[in-house]
């Protein structure tokens, strides 16, 4: 009966270790900033588009804006595509791409933060990083960021973020994912640069340890409040920008929150609070985004229905 447990969905507030994750975070991306002038506007339509104020604000420096990057700003999970490049290279076995395939699936579908639960999928990914070099690993997630990612980003998302370039705002990505990951998609993109998961490394060597913990959830608004702070930001000036429900303590910090081809969750959650709403999906598209990388990495390791039967297999 201990697999129930992943079905009943837990509240969590910020913790000590979220406070440390986003502080790290914040650190970490004020060192590896990275502003690009040469970004290119793409255009995108909207859900709903309602008369209002104009926004963002021209030569408003205190204000930022800070997005979620998978299925707000990239359809479907940086680390599924960061996954698919390193078992591409041999870092890991297929059974291995397996079982991450699948944490990641069920953590999407459910919407579950079960403690157990992901402390095995946050130990799975350090596992395949421990012991090597980060520049190695921001090389390799160059290579794989044209190879898996490019094609994926969202290019109504992409105009968004570009309008607050154009304002001369900063523009951050703040995600779960690794920020050397999270950093080379914002470079790419012409971003200021971006809010991830730290990994520790000792004489630029991964040591398989996190510092704090998944940027995650409440660790995400402990990110943009330490950044915020950092760089002299008015949150009630800012906007913010998710799909998920997870993402409400960031999107409820700021001024100016957006729903991104929200989930049901933060549809509603969304609406009963006048928030706005975008929706880049039509369709079967719009239907399917909830599973980030079933398709990909499903096909990769055989298929979503194998990695379920081999974790049932495993319980």
């Amino acid at each position: 009966m201990a697999a129930l447990g992943w079905l009943t969905p837990r509240r969590r507030s910020a913790t000590a270790r979220s406070v440390l994750a986003g502080e790290a975070a914040a650190e970490a991306a004020r060192k590896t900033s990275a502003a690009d002038d040469d970004s290119v506007l793409l255009t995108g339509t909207s859900e709903e588009a309602p008369e209002e104020p104009a926004f963002p604000v021209a030569g408003d420096d205190r204000a930022a804006a800070f997005f979620d990057l998978d299925n707000t700003v990239m359809q479907g999970a940086a680390i599924f595509h960061f996954g698919r490049g390193l078992y591409k290279r041999k870092f890991f076995e297929r059974r291995e791409l397996t079982r991450f395939a699948w944490q990641q699936a069920w953590f999407r579908l459910a919407g579950v933060e079960d403690p157990e639960h992901m402390q095995d999928a946050r130990d799975s990914a350090l596992s395949i990083v421990k012991g090597h070099r980060v520049s190695e690993l921001m090389s390799i997630g160059e290579e794989i960021y044209d190879e898996y990612m490019a094609d994926r980003i969202w290019p109504g998302t992409r105009a968004l973020a570009q309008a607050h370039l154009d304002a001369g705002q900063k523009v951050w990505l703040v995600t779960a994912a690794p920020v050397e990951t999270a950093t080379i998609i914002a470079r790419r993109l012409g971003l200021t640069g971006a809010l991830g998961t730290v990994a520790e490394s000792v004489d630029g060597v991964y040591t398989g340890r996190l510092v704090g913990e998944p940027l995650h959830g409440p660790a995400k608004a402990e990110a943009v409040r330490a950044l915020a702070a950092a760089e002299g930001l008015d949150l009630d000036r800012c906007a913010a920008y998710s799909d998920s429900h997870n993402d409400i303590p960031m999107l409820s910090l700021v001024g100016h929150p957006y729903a991104i081809n929200p989930d049901t969750k933060l549809r509603k959650y969304a609406r009963a609070r006048d928030w706005r709403l975008r929706d880049y999906r039509t369709g079967r598209k719009a239907a399917k985004v909830g599973i980030p990388a079933a398709a990909g990495v499903g096909a990769l390791a055989g298929g979503t229905a194998a990695a379920v039967a081999l974790h049932r297999r495993r319980r």
